[in-house]
């Protein structure tokens, strides 16, 4: 789990969420990521407020833990009343995850890094059949503090 040590801290930018051709809803976002149970479990906390009105938009909290016997990541994500349970994995980098889910004809695709300029990213990505990849939300956050 120390693998995942880059995420922890206070981290506050901006959101994107993409709801259909040409309706983008704009965020102030704050991402707040500890260890909780003496480092067993990462939790992630991230809100989105829009930027026109303050209103809360997008609420999400996610536990991320190691599974030994399998050597792998898992994270249980709750938002909008529902969850999902899935493997994320950690890229060669080491400061980015990867994961996302399948659903029928649905499947999601998600990237979380630290890039260059020590901020956060997201990009969530959603296909359906053979459709191209449509952005679903993206995200750019910034140390606000570390631990």
């Amino acid at each position: 789990m120390k693998k995942l040590s880059f995420l922890v801290g206070e981290w506050s930018g901006e959101a994107f969420l993409f709801r259909g051709p040409g309706r983008v809803v704009e965020l102030n976002q704050t991402e707040s990521a500890q260890f909780k149970l003496d480092g067993l479990v990462l939790m992630i906390e991230g809100v989105g407020r829009t930027k026109s009105d303050n209103k809360p938009a997008l609420q999400a909290l996610g536990l991320i833990t190691f599974d030994d016997a399998t050597g792998s990541y898992r994270v249980r994500a709750y938002n909008d009343g529902r969850w999902l349970e899935t493997e994320v994995k950690l890229l060669d980098d080491g400061r980015s995850l990867s994961g996302g889910f399948s659903l029928g004809e649905i499947s999601t695709k998600s990237v979380m890094r630290i890039n260059e300029k020590g901020e956060w990213t997201e990009l969530h990505e959603i296909t359906t059949g053979a459709r191209p990849p449509q952005k679903l939300m993206e995200i750019v956050v910034r140390p606000v503090s570390r631990k």
